[in-house]
């Protein structure tokens, strides 16, 4: 069982014609049950401030307007993770067995992507090439 975890969120885009990362928040998780909720939490986040509520007191009236069809729906998938048990507990597994798991999504600018993976599993990715060198 891996015990600790490192989690990222970061939204890529494109500027000056380079694809350019920006973090949103980095965690370090001391539980499996501590690093689901801060992916969720994040997730939730990144929605809320996509698609806010219109009659927010700090949006002047007006400012919200609807976008067409085509346009993927970011705040939509992402609160549809957060409340889909099947796939929290597929990240939890994929998590507890010492696995990266990647959460993104895109719109029509920016890919939303949130990371978890072990800290005992990197620790041990980065050991293994030590353990590898013959000794003379």
């Amino acid at each position: 069982m891996h015990d600790e975890f490192l989690c990222h969120v970061t939204a890529y885009g494109v500027c000056d014609g380079r694809r350019i990362g920006v973090p949103l928040g980095t965690y370090r998780a001391p539980t499996l049950a501590l690093a689901l909720w801060w992916l969720r939490d994040r997730a939730s986040w990144i929605a809320q401030r996509l698609d806010p509520q219109p009659d927010a007191e700090h949006l002047p009236p007006g400012a919200l307007v609807p976008v067409a069809d085509t346009v993927p729906d970011v705040p939509m998938l992402l609160r549809a993770w957060c409340a889909d048990p099947a796939q929290q507990e597929r990240v939890a597994e994929d998590l507890a067995a010492g696995r990266l798991v990647r959460i993104a999504t895109s719109d029509e600018t920016t890919e939303y992507e949130l990371l978890a993976e072990s800290v005992d599993a990197l620790r041990m990715q980065r050991a293994a090439p030590v353990l590898g060198i013959p000794v003379a």
